[in-house]
């Protein structure tokens, strides 16, 4: 039988090339067998990192040996202080010889040129081009490694004028290379008030344009720092200057990323600020909604804002869209709601009930005593779930809950649909108080036919087989009467019938 999902757990352990790996449980329930494991904490393609290694697994010499080769064949191919220098020697260059690989991602000085003269070459590159590094180089766009999407310059504008307004003079960006140019920029202009920025990415690249107080290369999925203590203390210093104060962290981490894993590298963080500041670090974390359970597992006191973050180089999460089309992106934060003002001219509006800013189409629920809608439609409450859900739900007697019109009825999921919780399933959930058990279903109180039992997927099934049946049906039909009709061609024709003879 195939394997269910892996549990993960984090302890860490063991090394790979993007840091210290996380440990895993694969869990083989039917056999309630447990076997845990070491994998890579940012890649979850073996393709692109395919370090793997037992718990209990005795590594040989040799083995260790080959794993170290392999980490030094991918790091970069500078260190952190050589690409400041190299950048330097660039940017004193005169424009025409300003030249950008665009192949190897690197800045070029001229005694380079020859080795990458066979490659796609960007010439004149501007200091204004060096500003903005996020639309010079090519976003990592695997959605299994980096994911990195770049947020639209409407989303930093806002985020800097919210940031500004709530009285922060320091931004640690974690994930959030665009933000941090814009920043950089903003104090390049000598604008007023000055704002500093920091940033932690695991793009080494961005090494080619930024100090070592101004980027860090890091991990967030194991909070590992590439450049070792001191570029741990840099950001340290970063954050507990001047005492702590004025200070907020905005995170955009990869959707694909394991909650669990990002909430402990971002407590130590924290514990990083806390030994200047006794209080709790202001964060903005930037996540789909339905990601919503979890964080507020890992950060009881953080609150989910009506916001829609768009990004450039998204399909989908674009601004302009509405329905189901529109970002699902918003952000989460331990700030008071009521604190960060949303832009009018965008529909969002204050609900003095809630004491927080909503979107246009979400709509205060007198029933729930909050406005509910977390997509940016107006969702409808159900009598018998006793919560507000999605407009296009309806509520199943069947499942005992509210759901697609078509859905596997009885099929439930790893946790509680009703809390989340993974300790139970919705039947024996404490929070419900009307819940609808299999139990009381198969005692008879309520009649199913045969049909209304039958899954989606073993429907579709059914039909798709009838249609198979009937196209062959036809076919061999077809296929009868053109030789019936070449059977009476042949008898009205003499001369070709002599010759079938």
């Amino acid at each position: 039988s195939q394997d269910p999902p892996l549990q993960p757990q984090l302890l860490f352990a063991s090394v790979s090339v993007p840091g210290p790996a996380l440990l895993f449980a694969k869990v083989k329930r039917k056999e309630e067998q447990v076997r845990r494991f070491y994998a890579c904490a940012a890649c979850r393609d073996r393709k692109d990192c395919n370090f793997f290694q037992w718990e209990d697994e005795k590594v040989s010499e040799t083995r260790l040996q080959a794993r170290e080769e392999i980490n030094r064949s991918r790091q970069p191919p500078f260190t952190h202080t050589e690409y400041v220098e190299r950048y330097q020697s660039f940017v004193a260059l005169p424009l025409a010889k300003r030249k950008f690989c665009a192949d190897c991602q690197l800045l070029l000085l001229p005694e380079e040129w020859g080795p990458h003269s066979a490659h796609c070459l960007l010439s004149d590159v501007s200091l204004a081009q060096l500003k903005r590094p996020s639309r010079l180089l090519l976003p990592l766009e695997n959605k299994k490694t980096n994911a990195q999407y770049l947020f639209a310059d409407r989303t930093c504008q806002f985020l800097l004028d919210i940031i500004i307004s709530l009285g922060f003079r320091r931004v640690l960006c974690v994930g959030t290379p665009r933000l941090h140019e814009f920043i950089q920029m903003r104090q390049s202009e000598k604008k007023e008030p000055v704002m500093r920025s920091q940033l932690l990415d695991i793009d080494f690249r961005y090494s080619q344009f930024y100090s070592q107080e101004e980027f860090c290369h890091y991990n967030m999925f194991n909070h590992y720092f590439f450049g070792g203590k001191f570029a741990s203390e840099a950001c340290q210093r970063f954050l507990c200057q001047p005492n702590g104060e004025s200070v907020i962290m905005v995170t955009d981490p990869p959707f694909g990323g394991m909650v669990e894993a990002l909430a402990h590298s971002f407590k130590k963080v924290v514990r990083l600020w806390k030994t200047s500041c006794d209080q709790e670090l202001p964060m903005f974390w930037i996540f789909p909604y339905f990601f919503e359970p979890r964080i507020l597992q890992c950060f009881p006191t953080f609150a989910l804002l009506d916001y829609q973050v768009d990004y450039d180089n998204h399909a989908l999460y674009k601004h302009g869209h509405s329905g189901r089309k529109q970002s699902p992106v918003r952000i989460f934060t331990n700030l008071p709601p009521k604190d960060v003002v949303l832009p009018a001219e965008e529909g969002y509006r204050f609900c003095s009930l809630c004491q927080r800013y909503i979107s246009s189409e979400n709509k205060h629920c007198e029933s729930c005593q909050a406005c509910t809608s977390k997509d940016g439609r107006a969702w409808k409450h159900c009598q018998i779930c006793n919560k507000c859900v999605k407009p296009s739900w309806v509520h199943c007697d069947s499942c005992g809950r509210c759901a697609l019109q078509e859905h596997p009825c009885g099929k439930v999921g790893h946790g509680c649909f009703t809390c989340g919780s993974t300790e139970h399933k919705r039947r024996e959930c404490p929070v419900s108080e009307n819940r609808t058990t299999m139990k009381k279903l198969k005692s008879g109180k309520r009649k199913i036919s045969e049909m209304d039992k039958e899954p989606v997927a073993t429907k579709f099934q059914r039909q798709t087989q009838a249609k198979r049946a009937r196209k062959r049906k036809r076919s061999s039909g077809h296929l009868e009467n053109q030789k019936e009709n070449q059977r009476k061609r042949n008898n009205n024709n003499p001369e070709r019938r002599l010759s079938s003879i």
